[in-house]
C-alpha cells in the first residue's frame, strides 16, 4: 500500500480484513486485530472462516462479489470469533480494485453504531440549547421580576384568603425563575480549561460529596482500573458532570440502593471527528444505578433539553452534561433496563509530551 493508503488503512475505525480466492486472509487493519484478538501476522494465510463466525452464507456473497465487481452488504447478522460471544453487525463485502478476485470485509457493531448516533444526537440536542437560553432570560425573566413585585405589594393590604393567593405567586414565579437559571447555564458555561487530569481523583471528590448529602442513603461503590492514563479536561466541569449524574442516579434509586462507580480503558477504540481526522477516546467512567431503569418513552430522548423521567424535573441536567461532555471532545451514552440503569462517558486521553532534550 501507499502511505496514504496506509493511512487510511489503519485509521478505519471498524474492524476490516481482506481475503484472497481461497478464502484465506491477506491483510486485516488494527481494528480487525482487536476483533479478532490476534496480531497481523497471526492471522496472514489463515482461512476465514478458522477465524470468524457468521450466521449467514457469506460463501456465496464472496462468489457473487467477485464475479459481479460489486460490492454487497448483508445487514444484521451474528459475528463471533471463537474467543467472543457473537454479536450483531452489518457486513460489508467489497472487491478489491488492483488485485482480482480479492474482496474486502467490513465489520460495523450494530450496537457500537448505535450508541454513536445517540451520542451524536445528544450532543447537538443540547447545543441546540443555547440558544433558547438567552432568548428565555431575556424574554421571560424581566416580566417575572414584575410580577414578583406586584404580588408581594399585593400581600401587604391583602386579606388573610389573598394572602395566601399572591403568596402562591410569588413562589411560582420564583420557581420559574430557578428553572430558568438552569437554562442559562447552557450559555453561561465557559470553554473547558483542559489539562492533564487524574479521572479518579474528581470521581473521589464527587463520590464523596454525594455520600454526605444527596446520596446519603445509597451504597456507593467504586471500580476503578489502576492503569488508567490520564484524560485531558477541565477538572470543575468534569465534577460537575459526576455530581449531576450521582444525583440522578441517587433519585433514581431506592433507600439502600447501590450506585457503582466504573473506570476503564479501550485502546483500540478509533472513532473519526467532525473535520475528519483520526481521533482516539478510549477512556470510558459508568455511573451504574439498580434503580427502575427508564421509561421506554424517553429513552432515546433523555439528553434532550426538557425531558425528564421524573415529575418534577427540570429535565435540563442530563442535557448540560451533554453538552460539557460533548465541549470535551468525548460522548455520552446509556443502556437502561430494569434494575441496571448505566451512563458511560468517553473522554480523550492527555496527549504525550515528547521528552526534553538535555544540552550537552
Amino acid at each position: 500500500m501507499s502511505d496514504l493508503m496506509s493511512t487510511l488503512w489503519a485509521s478505519l475505525p471498524i474492524p476490516a480484513v481482506i481475503i484472497d480466492p481461497e478464502d484465506r486472509i491477506v491483510e486485516v487493519n488494527p481494528a480487525a486485530e482487536q476483533f479478532l484478538n490476534a496480531s497481523v501476522k497471526a492471522l496472514t494465510g489463515v482461512p476465514v472462516w478458522d477465524r470468524l463466525f457468521v450466521d449467514a452464507p457469506l460463501e456465496e456473497a464472496f462468489a457473487r462479489v467477485r464475479t459481479g465487481k460489486a460490492p454487497l452488504f448483508v445487514n444484521a447478522v451474528d459475528v463471533g470469533t471463537g474467543s467472543r460471544k457473537p454479536e450483531s453487525c452489518d457486513v460489508q463485502i467489497a472487491p478489491v480494485a488492483d488485485q482480482s478476485d480479492h474482496v474486502l470485509v467490513l465489520l460495523e457493531s450494530r450496537a457500537l453504531a448505535g450508541k454513536l448516533h445517540r451520542a451524536l444526537t445528544s450532543k447537538s440536542a443540547a447545543i441546540s440549547a443555547v440558544g433558547m437560553a438567552e432568548m428565555l432570560a431575556h424574554e421571560i425573566k424581566n416580566p417575572l421580576a414584575g410580577i414578583t413585585g406586584a404580588a408581594q405589594l399585593l400581600s401587604m393590604t391583602a386579606s388573610a384568603e389573598d394572602q395566601e393567593l399572591t403568596d402562591l405567586i410569588v413562589a411560582e414565579t420564583r420557581r420559574v425563575v430557578k428553572l430558568l437559571d438552569q437554562v442559562e447555564e447552557f450559555g453561561n458555561v465557559r470553554p473547558p480549561d483542559r489539562k492533564a487530569v487524574n479521572i479518579h481523583d474528581v470521581l473521589d471528590r464527587a463520590r464523596k460529596s454525594a455520600a454526605v448529602g444527596f446520596a446519603a442513603h445509597m451504597v456507593l461503590e467504586d471500580d476503578y482500573d489502576p492503569s488508567l492514563p490520564l484524560t485531558w479536561a477541565d477538572p470543575d466541569q468534569l465534577q460537575q458532570v459526576f455530581l449531576n449524574l450521582l444525583k440522578n442516579a441517587a433519585e433514581a434509586g431506592q433507600q439502600g440502593g447501590t450506585i457503582r462507580l466504573r473506570s476503564f480503558y479501550e485502546p483500540g477504540l478509533r472513532v473519526r471527528r467532525d473535520d475528519g481526522t483520526r481521533g482516539a477516546v478510549p477512556l470510558h467512567v459508568e455511573v451504574i444505578d439498580d434503580g427502575p431503569g427508564l421509561p421506554p418513552e424517553i429513552a432515546q430522548h433523555i439528553f434532550d433539553p426538557f425531558v425528564s423521567g421524573r415529575e418534577n424535573g427540570t429535565g435540563l441536567g442530563l442535557a448540560l452534561v451533554a453538552k460539557i461532555v460533548g465541549d470535551h471532545d468525548g460522548w455520552i451514552a446509556v443502556e437502561s433496563v430494569p434494575g441496571r440503569t448505566a451512563f458511560r462517558i468517553s473522554l480523550p486521553v492527555a496527549p504525550t509530551r515528547p521528552a526534553q532534550q538535555t544540552d550537552r
